[in-house]
């Protein structure tokens, strides 16, 4: 057969065109499977709308009543228009990087299985088929941001006198149009390799700009804005056009907001059109390996299968490539894990970084809570704490990876629960350099001696880390199993506890000797606080040591019930 003749046997004209009966087929069809979803759609949003009212919109209706029979909220208004410049740029930025971090994995266009197996295969125009889930993702972005502005709406009202019907209308161009353009820059991601290239090596440096743009916020409301600074990030892209046009009916307008609304709304507008055209343009393997990803990961969290989840996601958006890295091999046998350990967190360079980029809002919090006093600096400890734990639970990724699979530890000499001890070494020894970092900028700074408890609580969360790492296969019968009380079944409760097992003991035992510690800023605290550390994790190693020696049992009792 000549090229011309397998070109006229592949090609089909309009009458070969059957996309209006088609659709119009599966639509009756799937009728009731459409009401049925319908039903099921409408509940959920009748819950999110119950939930909105019943925490935010009552207790809104409260403060305002309260408002008008005297009480006196603009105390706080000072404060929320310090914050305001970076904290709306920083949470427009964070908006962006989610929505294209969304593209690499999944994308705006991602129809059912069954879609892109079967109808897209058949002679059917895909414009119609691929544009409505486009403009879902467009719905479902634009509802948090309405919900964002309302609350907006209200802070404004109650803490800087504005009129309400001004700050709804100025904080909505920031809020319905951040996110829309965060679904178009979405859909550019996920139709071009280049730009999802492009995404991923410049998600630390977005990161570290949210990050430094939040600490900003913070100061401005200690006390220490730096305004030259914050009319560069206000022009510096969407993420500040939303700020100023947030700005444009309080007292600390800065000029250009009717500029900054429009420069919002125009590119939003023209980028939608273009998504929409492009939408039908993405190639059918793509969506289809998209749609098997979204269908693995959602069938991943219905079986609370976090861990499963997140490495589905990280392998589809190709965060999970590691860098060809080098170390000498040891001659000593015994020194070969804690080698294999250093090389697999050098080739993954992306948890060291999260373990740095975490340990700074760590030591911000800590810093903080040394101001604050009573509950208030218990909770910032706590906070600081959290932050710690989830910088340090970044190192201990291998100790996790042998836990996946315990046969992998087949070639150890060690017995499972004294091998997973050992695999704590190297989290602790890069946690404590970590720590001796951050310890290191606060005393240069003029910090206390109870800065050197960045060091002391290390060990512990490292301990917490490897007790959650060693908890085994998914415990659903928790969500099933506990009683029904008069408020409902505490399952998740038990479940929560269950899954965060480690730092739900560890950083609210450490943030009361810490809290204490910071308030009084002496030497004297310090071995209070050192005991106490040291105890709980000594109990917390037991506790894991304990876990992980009951592993390779269950894991022989699930392989027998599998057969």
């Amino acid at each position: 057969m000549s090229g011309a003749e397998a070109d006229s046997v592949t090609e089909w004209t309009a009458d070969d065109d059957w996309t209006e009966e088609a659709l119009a087929l599966l639509r009756a069809l799937r009728a009731p499977h459409r009401r049925n979803r319908a039903k099921q759609a409408a509940f959920a949003l009748y819950c999110t709308v119950l939930i909105l009212v019943i925490w935010g919109g009552i207790p809104s209706f409260g403060l305002f009543l309260h408002a008008s029979l005297g009480a006196d909220y603009t105390a706080h208004g000072p404060d929320l228009l310090a914050a305001m410049p970076s904290g709306i740029a920083a949470a427009g930025l964070a908006t962006l990087l989610i929505a294209v971090r969304d593209g690499l994995w999944r994308g705006p266009v991602v129809p059912p299985r069954a879609t892109t197996d079967w109808l897209l295969a058949h002679p059917v125009r895909p414009r119609p088929v691929l544009r409505p889930w486009f403009w879902l993702s467009c719905g479902l972005a634009l509802f948090p941001g309405l919900v964002i502005a309302v609350g907006g709406m209200v802070a404004l009202g109650l803490t800087v006198r504005v009129g309400l019907p001004a700050a709804l209308g100025w904080c909505l161009a920031g809020g319905a149009c951040v996110p829309l353009l965060g679904v178009c820059a979405g859909l550019l991601v996920q139709s071009s390799p280049r730009a999802a290239t492009w995404v991923r090596r410049l998600t630390p440096v977005v990161t570290v700009l949210i990050l430094a743009l939040a600490a900003q916020s913070a100061l401005a409301v200690a006390g220490h804005p730096v305004h030259w600074l914050e009319r560069v990030e206000l022009w510096s892209g969407p993420w500040g056009w939303a700020a100023l046009a947030a700005l444009a009916p309080t007292p600390a307008a800065v000029p250009g907001g009717a500029i900054a609304a429009a420069l919002l709304v125009l590119p939003t507008v023209a980028c939608l059109v273009l998504a929409d055209r492009a939408a039908a343009t993405l190639p059918l393997p793509l969506l289809r390996e998209r749609a098997r990803t979204a269908a693995g990961v959602l069938a991943a969290l219905q079986t609370v299968e976090l861990r499963a989840a997140r490495l589905a996601v990280t392998n589809a958006s190709g965060s999970g490539r590691q860098l060809r890295v080098r170390l000498p091999a040891p001659r000593q046998p015994w020194l070969i894990l804690y080698w294999r350990d250093t090389l697999s967190l050098l080739r993954a360079p992306a948890r060291l970084g999260r373990a740095v980029l975490l340990t700074v809002p760590a030591v911000f919090c800590a810093v903080l809570a040394h101001d604050t006093r009573g509950v208030l600096s218990w909770a910032v400890t706590a906070v600081a704490l959290a932050f710690d734990y989830l910088a340090v639970a970044q190192l201990l990724e291998p100790a996790r990876i042998e836990t996946d699979d315990v046969r992998r530890a087949s070639w150890s000499p060690y017995p499972f629960a004294g091998l997973m001890l050992r695999h704590a070494v190297v989290p602790t020894a890069l946690g404590l350099v970590l720590a001796a970092a951050g310890c290191a900028t606060v005393l240069a700074l003029g910090g206390g001696p109870t800065a050197w408890l960045t060091l002391v609580a290390v060990p512990p969360l490292v301990a917490a880390g490897l007790v959650n790492a060693c908890r085994g296969a998914a415990r659903q019968d928790l969500l099933y199993r506990s009683a029904a009380s008069g408020g409902g079944s505490s399952g998740l409760a038990f479940f929560t506890a269950w899954h965060a097992a480690g730092p739900a003991v560890a950083v609210p035992v450490l943030a009361v000797p810490f809290s204490a510690a910071l308030r009084s800023g002496s030497a004297g605290s310090l071995p209070q606080s050192v005991a106490i550390a040291l105890t709980v994790a000594i109990v917390l190693f037991h506790w894991a040591k304990g876990r992980a020696a009951k592993l390779p049992a269950q894991t022989r009792l699930g392989t027998v019930g599998q057969l």
